[in-house]
């Protein structure tokens, strides 16, 4: 009798051990496999939703005075830039939130669309120099950069961060198939995408 209830208890204690040690490592893979999906989610970072080609005028003039402001001279240019332009979002600063029991990841925070990347060309033409005021490579340098900030200026008029911004559901849409191969699902129910100033990154 002793000792068929010592294989009885002996049973159910091992029953229970394995039981526990199952649990606990389907546990550990689920919280292992939700930081995957997470990590593997923002290892897209810079995500380009939006192009525009722009083709814009540039007038620059300096002037410059010598000898007691008794000689003036003056160099101008006139600079054709055609650009191109790439707007999106930055999955790096996404907020996401696992809720292993129920196999949810949440989104909490969807960035704002930024200007990833300003691709300039720039031909000059009517380039005139004075003797005492000429064009240098400094001045080329600092004509590129003015160029690019020339071109940024001009991109909230275009309409291509409104634009970017509608787009913002379709990537989250997007996220969530990404999600739902896993088996997981995507909760965004809480969110709200921001609509204010839009940053730049150039």
């Amino acid at each position: 009798m002793e000792l068929l209830l010592g294989i009885v208890l002996g049973a159910l204690l091992s029953y229970w051990g394995i039981s526990f040690f199952n649990k606990k490592s389907s546990l550990q893979k689920i919280e292992t496999q939700s930081i995957i999906l997470i990590e593997k989610i923002k290892s897209v970072c810079k995500l380009i939703t939006v192009e525009g080609d722009f083709a814009e005028i540039y007038h620059y003039e300096n002037t410059k005075n010598h000898f007691l402001n008794i000689i003036t001279s003056r160099k101008k240019a006139i600079l054709l830039i055609n650009a191109k332009v790439h707007i999106g979002f930055d999955l790096s600063q996404i907020k996401l939130e696992a809720d292993n029991e129920n196999l949810e990841i949440i989104l909490t925070h969807f960035p704002k669309p930024k200007v990833l990347t300003v691709e300039t060309d720039v031909r000059y033409y009517d380039k005139k120099e004075g003797i005492f005021n000429k064009f240098n490579a400094e001045d080329l340098t600092e004509l590129n950069k003015q160029s690019k900030a020339f071109i940024v200026d001009k991109i909230p008029e275009s309409g291509l961060l409104n634009t970017a911004n509608k787009e913002a559901l379709d990537t989250i849409l997007m996220i969530e198939k990404l999600l739902e191969t896993s088996g997981w699902k995507l909760n965004y129910s809480q969110l709200v995408i921001p609509t204010t100033e839009t940053e730049k990154l150039v």
